[in-house]
């Protein structure tokens, strides 16, 4: 009876060694350094790594990130153009730190200031685009809060528009990893954030920024983000990058080494394209529906997702998925090219995974009252 017991107990042992080694959470065989961190699938928002993710956290210049993304937004809605001009206040030019150097008076185009933001997280720069958009940086930084929570980020909080330390300038991992999640929506911040060199001026002396994300050179896929190092905050850095379909947000804060910042990053991402895949049940533009047009020139709209439709699975997970298409029977023209029309939805058993926006493929047009009347006879006729 004692050596069936000893037997059933070294099974047991085994069975708890094996979990441990091999069946444990994807936590288990991954030791990033620093303060928090945190591994997303920027389409679903799903966490495939976290540390300390809520823990409140100075973000440097990662701020820079949500001064874009008011920027790029004030610039999508039409309240802002990329051309128009900003002009440097004395207020704006007295800002240490990285700079480009910015003389009271000065002016550059939105797009020019922003690409120095983005590239050689210029806090001059950030200032002077903040005081463009919203009077004063103070203000501009309480619309940065705002958005932040709009966006789920409630552990954020922005006192102004640089990054440059203030004890009540704060923010988490996990908000972060909201930010850029919303970020990579938004027209030209990918563009912007993986420049990586840019002649920002030419006279009176030349000023050459580098990006000072090095994940550019050092990691392959890498789409941006932004840096952000103080001796308060230690070094930071929210990227992302993408292989074979599969985009992953990593944030990493305050990491004491030098360079800590990138090796911590790539090990986050390395980590998420060893252990996961991206499952694709639709493709960017791909037809997935037609849809009936009510008072249209056409009789039916052809529907295409905005985005890949597919979700982050572990490699070789079996697990059935499926797409819901939520979608009307009709629509009313006029219907522009890429107007929402429904979304599709990646569902693991009952639950909702993720979902992407479906949109028009073409412009439909309203037929006239002629026209209009000549349908209704001709299925009732079949005139020709």
């Amino acid at each position: 009876m004692r050596r069936g017991i000893k037997v059933i107990s070294s099974w047991i042992v085994l069975a708890a060694l094996f979990f441990f080694l091999f069946g444990g959470t994807a936590q288990a065989d991954l030791d990033i350094k620093g303060e928090s961190a945190i591994l997303v699938e920027a389409q679903s928002g799903d966490i495939l790594y976290e540390k300390d993710a809520h823990k409140k956290w100075y973000p440097a210049s990662m701020t820079k990130i949500m001064t874009m993304i008011l920027a790029l937004e004030a610039v999508r809605d039409g309240k802002a153009n990329l051309e128009d001009m900003v002009i440097s206040s004395e207020y704006a030019c007295g800002y240490g730190g990285t700079q480009v150097w910015l003389e009271p008076g000065e002016e550059f185009t939105l797009k020019e200031m922003l690409i120095a933001i983005a590239v050689g997280s210029a806090n001059d720069c950030s200032v002077a685009v903040a005081e463009h958009l919203a009077g004063t940086d103070k203000a501009f930084a309480d619309m940065m809060t705002k958005k932040a929570k709009e966006l789920g980020a409630k552990n954020t909080n922005f006192t102004n528009s640089h990054g440059l330390h203030d004890d009540d300038h704060y923010t988490t991992a996990y908000d972060l990893s909201l930010m850029a999640r919303y970020a990579l929506t938004l027209p030209h911040m990918t563009d912007f954030t993986t420049i990586k060199e840019y002649t920002f001026r030419e006279e009176p002396k030349l000023l050459v920024l580098h990006n000072t994300n090095k994940l550019l050179w050092w990691f392959e896929g890498t789409k941006g983000l932004k840096t952000g190092t103080t001796s308060a905050a230690k070094r930071n850095l929210t990227a992302v990058a993408e292989k074979d379909g599969l985009d992953l947000i990593s944030v990493v804060m305050g990491v004491d080494e030098r360079n800590g910042h990138f090796t911590q990053s790539m090990n986050l991402l390395r980590h998420g394209f060893a252990k996961y895949e991206f499952k694709m049940f639709f493709e960017k533009d791909q037809e997935v529906a037609q849809i009936e047009v009510g008072k249209g020139i056409q009789e039916h709209v052809h529907v295409v997702p905005l985005d890949p439709v597919g979700i982050a699975v572990p490699k070789g997970d079996e697990e059935a998925h499926e797409v819901r298409l939520d979608l009307p029977k009709m629509v009313e023209a006029p219907i522009e090219k890429g107007m929402e029309v429904g979304r599709a939805v990646v569902l693991k058993g009952k639950k909702e995974m993720s979902s992407v926006p479906l949109v028009a493929s073409q412009d439909v047009g309203r037929c006239t009252l002629f026209q209009q009347l000549k349908k209704v006879l001709n299925a009732v006729f079949v005139i020709n």
